[in-house]
């Protein structure tokens, strides 16, 4: 069994998280995640048609109906993403409304634009419910420890789906931010998706991993065969960084992102999204849908980060968490049995 701050404040038995794929359900896997051992994340959809508030408590009410472990909910607070000032405030009075919520929601995690809204929100709202932020470099992650975040999300550019203009990998930013910041509770993200990984995030200073396209490979995942069959077969060179909602996204090779064209500077994505009309918002997310509820891989965005280059399978989800976690126990042990 491996321990960990996480592990214990939070009071899971694994230290592996789902990581949330807006603007994508994760409903079902967050769940699993959860009665896994884990701890599940949903994450902040936005489907077309529908009321973003509403839904996200429709995916809160069955979570809490169908587990009684903790999990965790996401909120981007980009710019552009309109609806989070409203989330962030009913995510804490739902709280407050509910002793079971209360209870299991113990995890806010805010991303793809600034903490300190959330922090002051639920620092006074939400007090016991633990606040990460994403942090992609160094300097970014001294924002958020400045903010006064409970703890960080350090993210690398290998990583699927949104990812910073900054460019840094997993591999120095999780050393940089254990170093600087060795108090502060750390989850690593991106570039995870097997047993190696979790023992490596842990050996580097993390409290826990987070994965988003191991997870997307698993018969527990919400997302379309189609779009799982493509993971397996695909290499780590087979992922191409573009220009997506909120900057550089990481897709899956396709006609749509090679069409797409490379990333655009930070200036002229600031520009775009000043100019972005709700016309052109929701032309761009039909492309994200038609591969999520209609299967289709050539027309539409696949977010996925290079590490299908070392997936072979679809598991089950409980089989990830439980058979990772003991495998990277015995790398570890292995690792101390060489120390004389």
């Amino acid at each position: 069994m491996i321990k960990t701050r996480i592990t214990e404040k939070f009071g899971i038995k694994y230290p592996i998280l789902s990581a949330p794929m807006g603007p994508f359900y994760t409903t079902e896997l967050t769940i699993a995640t959860s009665e896994a051992g884990g701890l599940g994340v949903l994450s902040h959809v936005t489907l077309l048609g529908k009321n973003s508030i509403k839904d996200m408590k429709e995916q809160i009410d069955h979570v809490i109906e169908n587990t009684d472990k903790p999990f965790g909910v996401n909120i981007r607070t980009a710019r552009v993403q309109t609806d989070h000032k409203i989330l962030l405030r009913k995510i804490a009075d739902w709280r407050n409304k509910n002793p079971k919520l209360r209870e299991q929601l113990i995890y806010g995690l805010t991303s793809a634009g600034g903490p300190r809204l959330a922090g002051k929100v639920w620092k006074k709202s939400a007090p016991d419910m633990f606040h990460f932020h994403v942090g992609p470099a160094l300097w970014l992650v001294d924002k958020i420890v400045d903010s006064g975040c409970d703890g960080i999300v350090a993210t690398g550019t290998e990583g699927g789906g949104h990812q910073s203009y900054e460019g840094i990998s997993t591999l120095v930013l999780v050393q940089q931010v254990a170093r600087k910041y060795p108090d502060k509770l750390m989850v690593a993200c991106g570039g995870f998706s097997s047993p190696e990984g979790v023992a490596a995030g842990l050996a580097m200073g993390a409290d826990a991993i987070a994965m988003g396209t191991r997870f997307i490979a698993s018969n527990q995942s919400e997302f379309h065969p189609n779009y799982k069959a493509l993971i397996p077969p695909a290499t780590a060179r087979d992922t191409l960084l573009t220009t997506g909602g909120f900057g550089p996204i990481r897709l899956l090779k396709n006609k749509y992102c090679i069409e797409h064209g490379e990333v655009i500077s930070k200036q002229e994505k600031i520009a775009q999204e000043l100019s972005y009309d709700v016309a052109g918002y929701i032309d761009d997310l039909k492309k994200y849908m038609i591969v999520y509820t209609e299967g289709d891989v050539e027309n539409g965005a696949i977010p996925v980060g290079q590490t299908v280059g070392l997936i072979d399978s679809i598991l089950d989800v409980d089989d990830i968490i439980s058979g990772f976690t003991k495998e990277a126990e015995k790398i570890l042990k292995n690792l101390c049995s060489n120390i004389t």
